[in-house]
């Protein structure tokens, strides 16, 4: 039987281990740039035989406007790329991958992010009901975000090349592969669901319009670098940052459907809400993961199938014994820079400490202790 300790042929790159590091902001990259220290915590956490057998990034914005939180990295410059290029070479010199996830959080944003301070945009002029982090004098701060304005139709095809550029520049900086984010109510999920999406043209209203702008996007991104290269990340009933739609079934079905003949390296779905409970539902029934695994596989999708929330060693062998390939973790890779030898030897976890997730320095960053030291 399949265990998290196994290795996985993903496309043209072999994994050691089926454990994930999944995608968590930090807030450490002053300036849209990442950083020396940067190379530390995703080195530390990279050898497959202590780490993770992939690691995600933190979202990484494609573009200045694609910015939602204070001193989160970006990929839309070339001296952003240069500034990943020492990361990625030391991922893979401890024997690691690295795939990019690529970011336009839509209107989870602040006027003080966005460039000239200009309004977030958005699907439709509607303000989430939600926090973003400013950083001032290096201390970390929720503000409310602030009002959106609605993207003109002539308007989305940017965006698209802005994916299909920083895709391009991800791949330029040495990764293996990006991920595209879909989930948590940022800009694509934004489109996708009928409570933050209330256009009337052919990017609103029925489930094919709103799934339109990501479907552009993933056929953009995979013609630019290969599918083989390309995952995307969904979160069908997350409450995150405002997100809601009254019938996430068929919309999510109807997506992983339309995904299914493009070759992805793996499609990854967050079931619930990060952090939160598993079994989080919308509306008066509860969402059917395996009818959604189903769906993608009916319609011909062979892409690597990775399961994410609140997952321990138990529920992550359930999950690969029941047609899951890879297992994301979270905040325990955050406090367990060696959380794959950790779980094999069935060792203490440290626990995470949340008052150094977002912003800050080593502390809670590159200082938690591994096995042995």
């Amino acid at each position: 039987m399949t265990t998290l300790f196994d290795p996985l042929a993903l496309g043209p790159i072999t994994l050691a281990n089926r454990a994930v590091m999944a995608p968590l902001t930090r807030n450490r990259a002053p300036g849209a740039m990442p950083t020396a220290a940067m190379v530390t915590y995703y080195t530390q956490r990279a050898n497959p035989q202590d780490g993770a057998g992939l690691i995600i990034t933190e979202a990484t914005a494609i573009s200045h406007q694609g910015q939602g939180y204070a001193d989160v990295p970006g990929i839309w410059s070339d001296a952003q790329v240069q500034a990943w290029k020492p990361i990625t070479a030391s991922v893979h010199a401890a024997g690691g991958k690295i795939f990019m996830q690529l970011w336009h959080v839509g209107r989870v944003s602040h006027v003080d992010l966005q460039p000239g301070g200009q309004a977030p945009v958005a699907p439709s002029a509607l303000t989430a009901k939600t926090k973003t982090v400013l950083i001032t004098d290096g201390v970390p701060r929720f503000v409310p975000t602030s009002e959106p304005r609605a993207l003109r139709l002539d308007e989305l095809p940017g965006i698209v090349a802005d994916y299909r550029t920083a895709a391009r520049n991800a791949m330029a900086a040495g990764f293996d592969g990006v991920e595209v984010h879909a989930a948590n109510g940022y800009l694509i999920d934004q489109f996708l669901r009928s409570g933050s999406n209330h256009r009337s043209d052919a990017y609103g209203g029925s489930i094919e319009n709103r799934a339109r702008l990501l479907m552009e996007v993933m056929h953009a991104v995979c013609t630019e670098i290969g599918s083989a290269h390309v995952a995307l990340r969904l979160s069908p009933v997350t409450p995150a940052n405002d997100a809601a739609d009254p019938q996430p079934q068929p919309l999510f079905n109807y997506v992983v459907q339309q995904l299914a003949p493009l070759g992805l390296a793996y499609v990854h779905v967050i079931e619930g809400s990060t952090g939160a409970e598993r079994d989080y539902q919308q509306g008066d029934t509860p969402f059917d993961y395996a009818a959604l695994l189903n769906a993608y596989r009916a319609a011909g999708g062979h892409a690597a199938w990775m399961v994410n929330n609140a997952y321990d060693l138990p529920l992550a062998n359930h999950a690969l014994a029941h047609g899951a390939d890879l297992v994301a973790f979270g905040k325990a890779f955050i406090a367990n820079p060696d959380l794959t030898r950790r779980l094999r030897e069935g060792a203490a976890l440290n626990p995470a400490d949340r008052n150094t997730f977002y912003g800050g320095g080593a502390h809670g960053y590159t200082d938690y202790p591994t096995l042995g030291h």
